[in-house]
């Protein structure tokens, strides 16, 4: 497809969050802040969930332009409800990952949005895979995104250890969540979490003013 530009510069858009994922002993923690903003100028929303399911143990967060991601994110569910029924079975986390990596390279030339993917399947138990703007495919046991990253890499390093149980892990994302919202001024609202293991999926938010705090604000 032909492609015209009005302008020979492509103005990037600046975004503003803060997503993580996180495996633990028997499943994996999926999390992100609330806010969005315009342009990174001004908050449009203090309570979007940017964790979102695309399958009964799958879900992703998403960091960059909002419209590409949703708009991304309906495509990969659609693929994998279709998948699911080809099957018979429910589609693994690296499908899922595989959708949206497909999806980010064929479009690269006109989104700017990341995924982090992370759930549980019966095959390789808890798993989180990172999709990059362009398309990179990458599996981690942590990983983090977003502006509000960049404040945190060094708590991560320093605090996440393989094998924690449930509540260390919550504990864990809780923690770099609030840390990261306290020092980013386009990340905040509340921390969204959901707790993916082989039973089951449990959602928990917790409101700003319940988050841990670190320093005076």
């Amino acid at each position: 497809m032909e492609k015209h530009y009005t302008d020979s510069k492509v103005k990037g858009v600046s975004t503003g969050t803060t997503i993580l994922a996180a495996i633990f002993d028997g499943g994996v923690v999926i999390g992100s802040d609330s806010r969005a903003s315009m342009g990174g100028e001004y908050v449009s929303s203090k309570t979007i969930n940017k964790v979102i399911q695309v399958h009964d143990r799958i879900f992703c967060c998403m960091a960059g332009s909002l419209a590409d991601a949703q708009a991304v994110i309906k495509s990969a569910k659609s693929h994998l409800s279709f998948h699911s029924v080809q099957m018979e079975s429910p589609p693994l986390v690296i499908a899922a990952a595989s959708v949206l990596k497909e999806l980010c390279y064929k479009n690269k030339d006109e989104l700017q949005a990341g995924f982090l993917t992370a759930g549980w399947d019966s095959k390789k138990g808890a798993q989180v895979y990172v999709v990059s703007l362009g398309g990179m495919l990458i599996s981690q046991q942590v990983t983090i995104g977003g502006s509000g990253s960049t404040y945190i890499y060094g708590y991560v390093d320093a605090k996440y250890k393989p094998n924690m149980t449930r509540e260390e892990c919550l504990q864990f994302a809780t923690n770099a969540l609030a840390l990261a919202m306290g020092r980013d001024n386009v990340s905040g609202g509340v921390a969204h979490l959901v707790v993916i293991t082989g039973k089951g999926v449990e959602h928990v938010v917790v409101p700003g003013d319940k988050l841990p705090r670190f320093h005076d604000e």
